[in-house]
């Protein structure tokens, strides 16, 4: 069996810019619980007091089949095992199994611990066996072990053997500055493996811990395993500190499907996309959509020639299906689009343009004119739809506008209060509203709210998530045209909208227009019906 060994609650959370809270950390333990990994490295009792009511709130919780580990490090350095704080932190908060950490580059040990070897071995192997005499099973994280190799083979098989002679059921072997290459990986395991058998601990086992520093944390991981390692230590999406650590969104699924490693069982893989978007959002992060497996773009198909042959042979340009995973093939529509990627978007929007070669070849050349005008689609979904429907006469006019206008106050206090004016048609009727906001597209926005949400009250589900802008050609200053994309969310599903302009808030306005239009759209609303009216202007402040 290879097991699982999650550390992002400890080493994920060293990433630069995190900072989880307890309920944070409870929150990915139960879904990483759910998911199927065995060893959950909760965190460090002994650094800071969020860590200790982790654990002491743990000791209540009931998990499905998760075992927690509490991370801690050897004794210092002229100091007995018995006398150390840190240890006995690692004792009180009552978890079962302690992963300590001990370095195993005697350069370090001397340089950075300023103690003798000697000193070190003899720290590995009281800490061991104190916390062995607690009844404590204990895992030995051996820090800079492929570096220490490389320095000193000798040293670094000592500290090893210390841990073992002490009573270790596992023994991390750590690249812990990720400079390791593959090759460098595979051999010093294979020769480590073969050196504890030799030395009578076959019942020893090795485990891997990989940083990402050169790019090599996945790979390495794998090379492990297949040089004798059985525990493989990784953080999910690659968190950590500097570049991060391996990532179990990756290793996961290269170890079931790639190697025949059934880590987690195939109902659990499916969920392994969800699980990687959950702890991005509990880590307020934008996961990357190149991210592999798991990222929005990781089966994304462009070129037309890919588009073509996927629509021919479903698999044509993926290496798994990615529903195994919980992903999807998702067709991006650009410039580089042929007929059959347009016939497959056109799909997702429930829109057959199969046998419509006509309105197909429009969009297209449609498509292909905007974005040479600065028009992006790939992550615009709502606006492409949109696009689309109105080639095939089948977008709905919610409302039309007649004018808006935005006025921006620098005030004495230092503050500026922006307020909007629109005029719009809503069937036979004109409304004038103004609202007022912290910028421009707030203020339009709440302005056109006020005018339709008593004919679409749905249009208040819908709120924007994101909002950026960019600048098109640079070398044109101020005059230059920006492009505007909008997320937007009704809670259940996602949406990007684009704009163009010259005029910063014109290409707001059309992104803004855009997203509550498709929002409406995809909630099943149609255009009311309004009573004809005197002609008179209803007006909303």
């Amino acid at each position: 069996m290879i097991y699982l060994y999650d550390t992002t609650l400890r080493d994920g959370s060293q990433r630069e810019g995190v900072s989880l809270t307890v309920e944070d950390k409870l929150r990915i333990i139960k879904a990483l619980d759910v998911f199927g990994i065995p060893f959950i490295e909760a965190g460090y009792p002994a650094s800071n007091s969020k860590d200790s009511e982790l654990f002491r709130r743990l000791n209540s919780v009931q998990l499905n089949q998760a075992r927690i580990v509490a991370f801690g490090s050897t004794c210092k350095k002229n100091v007995a095992a018995e006398a150390d704080a840190g240890l006995a932190k690692l004792i009180s908060c009552e978890c079962h199994i302690a992963n300590i950490v001990g370095k195993a580059h005697r350069g370090q040990v001397e340089a950075v611990l300023e103690t003798t070897s000697r000193e070190n071995l003899r720290m590995v192997k009281d800490s061991i066996g104190f916390l062995r005499a607690h009844d404590r099973e204990v895992h030995f994280d051996a820090e800079h072990y492929f570096d220490g190799y490389d320095f000193d083979r000798n040293y670094a098989r000592e500290v090893i053997l210390a841990a073992a002679h002490a009573g270790a059921m596992l023994i991390v072997l750590c690249d812990t500055n990720g400079g390791s290459l593959p090759s460098k990986i595979s051999s010093i395991v294979t020769d480590t493996r073969d050196f504890l058998d030799a030395q009578g601990f076959s019942n020893v086992s090795l485990g891997i811990h990989a940083h990402d520093d050169c790019g090599c944390a996945v790979a390495n991981s794998i090379m492990a395993v297949d040089a004798g390692v059985t525990y493989v230590q990784g953080t999910i999406n690659g968190y950590g500190e500097r570049v991060g650590n391996a990532d179990l969104t990756t290793l996961i699924p290269n170890l079931i499907l790639k190697m025949g490693e059934e880590v987690v069982d195939r109902e659990s893989l499916k969920t392994l996309t969800d699980v990687s978007h959950y702890v991005a959002a509990v880590f307020n992060d934008s996961l990357s959509p190149q991210h592999p497996y798991v990222g929005s773009a990781a089966f994304a198909h462009k070129g037309g020639m890919h588009g073509a042959a996927q629509e021919r042979l479903q698999g044509a340009y993926e290496h798994i299906d990615p529903e195994i995973i919980g992903n999807h093939t998702h067709v991006v529509v650009s410039e580089l689009a042929g007929r059959a990627s347009l016939i497959s978007k056109a799909r997702e929007f429930d829109i057959d343009l199969k046998d419509d070669s006509l309105n197909a070849e429009a969009i297209l050349s449609d498509i292909k004119q905007r974005e040479h005008e600065g028009y992006s689609y790939e992550l615009a979904d709502g606006s492409l739809a949109l696009l689309i429907e109105r080639h095939v006469n089948l977008k709905s006019e919610y409302f039309q506008l007649e004018s808006f206008r935005v006025i921006a106050d620098k005030q004495a206090d230092g503050g500026v209060m922006t307020e909007a004016t629109i005029k719009i048609h809503v069937g036979d009727e004109r409304f004038i509203a103004t609202g007022e906001g912290n910028g421009p597209v707030n203020a339009l926005d709440v302005a056109l709210r006020k005018a339709i949400t008593q004919f679409y009250p749905e249009v208040t589900t819908i709120n924007l998530t994101d909002y950026k802008v960019r600048v098109l050609d640079e070398s044109l200053g101020t005059d230059a045209v920006t492009r505007v994309l909008v997320q937007s969310s009704d809670g259940h599903n996602s949406w990007g909208t684009v704009g163009v302009s010259e005029n910063i808030i014109e290409a707001s306005w059309m992104a803004l227009v855009d997203s509550i239009v498709y929002g409406l759209t995809i909630g099943a609303v149609r255009p009311a019906a309004i009573a004809k009216t005197d002609g008179s202007s209803c007006s909303y402040d």
